[in-house]
């Protein structure tokens, strides 16, 4: 049996409910307010798992700790994922868009003890993000602007899909494992 073809899909995208819009101040050509308010939230989300990945690599850059290689690789995936919050907030201006400032909350990594559980930490943010994404393209699909769902579809959906098939995700081998493997290769070539 299939689905009515009007049905709406439940939707649980980080909107910005203290949303201000400026009037008369920008042009905004078919830019409709509800993919602008969940643009706004998008961006909050990963400026926030930046900022996660940030507090993971400085776990592993601790006296007690340290390990420099993988706390490298989160400093790594943080400036990509700050990057993508920066690169979707110039896409939301470009729209004639606001963005509001919200406050980040802590990123709460402190019973992170080992490099499994932050590389499982990383790859469920990771997950959730592009989630997240595709929901904003299905909203924007049904909100009427195709031209949103296509640029955050190509550019920001696509490579978040494809950094989690890389890293051996689709199948049972693990994450941890591969990522680990990786990094033993890297250190045995130094």
């Amino acid at each position: 049996m299939s689905e009515p073809a009007g049905k709406r899909l439940k939707l649980t995208l980080p909107v910005c409910t203290a949303h201000r819009t400026l009037t008369g101040t920008r042009v905004k050509h078919n830019f409709p307010l509800v993919v602008e308010e969940s643009l706004c939230g998008v961006i909050t989300v990963l400026m926030a798992v930046a900022y996660r990945l940030q507090a993971l690599a400085k776990l592993f850059e601790r006296d007690d700790i340290a390990l420099p290689r993988i706390a490298a690789f989160f400093h790594q995936e943080a400036e990509q994922e700050q990057k993508e919050a920066e690169s979707l907030l110039e896409y939301l201006r470009e729209r004639g868009g606001q963005y509001c400032n919200k406050d980040i909350q802590k990123p709460g990594c402190e019973a992170v003890g080992s490099v499994l559980q932050a590389l499982e930490l990383m790859l469920a943010q990771w997950k959730e993000v592009a989630r997240i994404l595709t929901e904003l393209c299905q909203q924007s699909k049904q909100s009427g602007d195709p031209h949103t769902a296509s640029v955050v579809k190509k550019r920001f959906v696509t490579p978040a899909i494809g950094k989690i098939e890389v890293v051996g995700c689709k199948d049972e081998t693990g994450f941890g494992e591969y990522l680990i493997d990786q990094l033993q290769k890297e250190l045995t070539n130094l």
